[in-house]
C-alpha cells in the first residue's frame, strides 16, 4: 500500500475504517479531544487483516490533510468549520497571516481581522482550530501506539516479521505526535501532557510548558530515530530519519526562544547530517509548488510534504485555499494557476513590506522566487477590502511542470512543502552566524547555492561581508514565504513584537504600531481551558 496519496486508491477509505473501528476521535461540543473508548471493537475487528496496521497509520497522516470523511465542507471536530480546522490552513493563518507576508481581503470572516491585525483574543476561532487540530493529531497517534504495543501484538498472535515492521510504524507515529507538540510549543508555549500511557478518555491531564515540553519533543525524536527508515528511503510523504532530524534542527534553531538556552551548535550538527543525507535543490524553484511536486524532482528537496489530492483529499485548506486565494481581482488569472478563473475572489494580497524584498532592488527582477504580479496595482494597501490594492503572487500552482492541470479545478493536487532542504541551508548559515561553530565559508557557499538557483547564474551571489543576520532574515522570507515560517523567524530575530519593525496593519492601523511581547504566544482557547482544568492561560490574556 503506497502512502503517496497521488497513487493511493482511496485515503478516505482508510480514515472511514478507522472511524468505524474506533481509532478516529469523536470530539464533543466541549472540544474534549480524546479518543472514544471502543477498544474491544477495534481489537476484535479492525486488525484482523495485517494490512490494517498500515491503514491505521495512514489515518494519523490523514489528519494533516483532511477535515472529514464526508465531504469537503465537513468537519470531524465539533464546533469548528472545515476550513478553520484544517491543519495546514491553521498554520498558514497563525504563522503567515499574523506577519508582514500576506493580508486577507475579507476581514469580516470570523477571526480574520483579529489575526492579521495582531489583536486576537482567546475566543478567536482560528486559534481554536490550530490548538484542536494539533491536539487531535496527538490523540490519533496515541491511539495508534496503544494498539501496537508488544503486548497487543502478541495477544493478536502477530508474526515477528510484522511486529518488526510495526516498530517502524510506531516510530513514525511518535514523530507525527512530536510534530504536533512542536507546533503547540511554537505557537502556545505549552501542550496537554498526554501520551499512549494515559487512560483512554482521560482529559484532565497536566500541561507541559516551555523547557519540559521542549525536552519531551527532543527525547521523542531522538528515541524514534533508530527505528525510522533512513532519509529519502521511505515511501513518499512518510516520516523518515530526515523528517525527525529536520524537526530537531528547527527545535535547536529556536531553542533560545523556547527555553532561554541557545542550541545553535546542535542545530549545525543536525543540519550537517541532513546535508549528508542525499537531499538536493530542485533546479527549478517553482517545481516545489506545482501539482506534480511529488514526481517532478521536487521530491528530492521536499523533506516532508503534506499531501493534497484534488480527487481523494478534497478540503478547503492546504494548498487549495492558498492557490485559490492567489487569484487576483480583476485579473481573474485562475486558469494560469490551474484552478477556476475567478478563484476565491481576490482572497490574498501581499503586504508592501514583503513585496519590497523584491521591488526595492532591481536585482530581484530576475529572481525566480519573485512571483509578484504588479501591473495595474498599487503596492500599498490603503483599504483592506479593495482587491485591486496590493500586489499578488503566483508561487503555488495547480499546474504541472509540463503545463498540465491538476485533477480538479477547485481542489488542488499540489503537496504542501512543510519542510524543504533549502531551509536546512538557511538554518546552517544562521546558526553559524549566531556562534554555533559552523564554517562561515561553507555558510556563504550554501546561501549562494540558493541564490544561483534563484537567479540561474552567479549574478545574485553575495560576499562574506554581506552575509549578516539581517540578510538572512530577508533571504528566509524571499525563499520560504507562505510556507509557515515567518512568525517564528520574526520572533527569533526579535522584531515580531515591539516597534523596531513595523509592517502594515501590525497591531491594527495601516501604518502599523507596536504590539506587546505577550503576543509572541497565542492564547489557549477558552473552550480548551473549559475542557481541561489543568491547562493555564498564557500571560497577557
Amino acid at each position: 500500500m503506497d502512502f503517496n496519496i497521488k497513487n493511493m486508491l482511496q485515503l478516505r477509505t482508510f480514515v472511514l475504517m478507522l472511524l468505524l473501528g474506533g481509532v478516529f476521535i469523536s470530539c464533543e461540543s466541549d472540544l474534549d479531544v480524546t479518543p472514544e473508548d471502543d477498544d474491544e471493537l477495534l481489537a476484535d475487528g479492525f486488525f484482523e487483516n495485517e494490512g490494517a496496521y498500515k491503514q491505521a497509520l495512514a489515518g494519523v497522516y490523514a489528519n494533516l490533510s483532511l477535515t472529514s470523511i464526508s465531504d469537503p465542507g465537513g468537519s470531524n471536530i465539533a464546533g469548528l468549520d472545515a476550513g478553520t480546522g484544517q491543519y495546514i490552513r491553521g498554520l498558514f493563518n497563525l504563522q503567515n497571516l499574523s506577519t508582514d507576508e500576506v493580508i486577507w481581503t475579507y476581514e469580516n470572516d470570523p477571526g480574520l481581522r483579529g489575526m492579521q491585525r495582531n489583536t486576537w483574543s482567546s475566543d478567536n476561532p482560528l486559534i481554536l482550530g490550530v490548538f484542536a487540530r494539533a491536539s487531535y493529531e496527538i490523540a490519533l497517534a496515541n491511539e495508534f501506539l496503544r494498539q501496537t504495543t508488544t503486548e497487543a501484538l502478541s495477544g493478536r498472535g502477530e508474526s515477528e516479521e510484522l511486529t518488526a515492521t510495526i516498530q517502524t510504524y510506531r516510530a513514525e507515529a511518535r514523530v507525527l505526535r512530536a510534530l504536533a507538540n512542536y507546533h503547540l510549543l511554537d505557537m502556545f508555549g505549552k501542550a496537554p501532557s498526554v501520551t499512549e500511557n494515559d487512560a483512554v478518555g482521560f482529559d484532565q491531564v497536566p500541561e507541559l510548558v516551555g523547557v519540559d515540553l521542549f525536552n519531551f519533543i527532543e527525547s521523542e525524536l531522538l528515541a524514534s530515530l533508530p527505528d525510522l527508515i533512513a532519509a529519502r528511503q521511505n515511501e513518499y510523504a512518510r516520516v523518515n530519519q530526515g523528517v525527525a532530524n529536520m524537526l530537531l534542527a528547527k527545535l535547536y534553531l529556536n531553542a533560545e526562544v523556547y527555553t532561554g538556552t541557545a542550541r545553535y551548535a546542535d542545530c549545525i550538527t543536525v543540519c550537517e547530517t541532513l546535508i549528508g543525507s542525499g537531499y538536493s535543490l530542485t533546479p527549478n524553484y517553482l517545481f516545489n509548488f506545482m501539482a506534480d511536486n511529488n514526481t517532478n524532482g521536487a521530491q528530492n528537496e521536499i523533506i516532508f510534504p503534506i499531501s493534497n489530492d484534488g480527487t481523494n483529499t478534497q478540503n478547503y485548506g492546504g494548498t487549495t485555499i492558498i492557490i485559490q486565494g492567489e487569484v487576483g481581482v480583476p485579473e481573474n488569472n485562475g486558469e494560469s494557476l490551474g484552478v477556476n478563473a475567478t478563484g476565491f475572489g481576490g482572497l490574498f494580497r501581499v503586504r508592501p513590506e514583503f513585496s519590497r524584498l523584491f521591488t526595492s532592488n532591481p536585482l530581484y527582477r530576475n529572481d525566480s522566487r519573485n512571483t509578484l504580479i504588479t501591473a495595474d496595482r498599487t503596492e500599498e494597501i490603503n483599504n483592506v477590502g479593495n482587491t485591486a490594492e496590493g500586489y499578488i503572487i503566483t508561487k503555488f500552482s495547480n499546474r504541472t511542470s509540463t503545463g498540465g492541470f491538476g485533477s480538479d479545478r477547485t481542489f488542488t493536487d499540489t503537496d504542501y512543502p512543510l519542510f524543504r532542504y533549502a531551509d536546512v541551508l538557511l538554518m546552517y548559515a544562521e546558526a553559524t552566524l549566531r556562534g554555533g561553530g559552523g564554517s562561515t565559508a561553507q555558510a556563504l557557499g550554501y546561501i549562494n547555492e540558493l541564490r544561483e538557483r534563484a537567479f540561474g547564474n552567479t549574478s545574485g551571489n553575495i560576499t562574506q561581508s554581506q552575509l549578516t543576520l539581517d540578510f538572512i532574515l530577508d533571504e528566509r522570507s524571499r525563499e520560504l514565504y507562505w510556507e509557515s515560517h515567518r512568525r517564528q523567524d520574526l520572533i527569533r530575530f526579535g522584531v515580531y513584537s515591539g516597534s523596531s519593525y513595523l509592517w502594515s496593519y501590525k497591531g491594527g492601523p495601516q501604518t502599523g504600531t507596536a504590539i506587546p511581547q505577550f503576543r509572541e504566544l497565542f492564547p489557549i482557547p477558552n473552550q480548551s481551558l473549559s475542557s481541561n482544568a489543568n491547562l493555564t492561560q498564557n500571560a497577557g490574556y
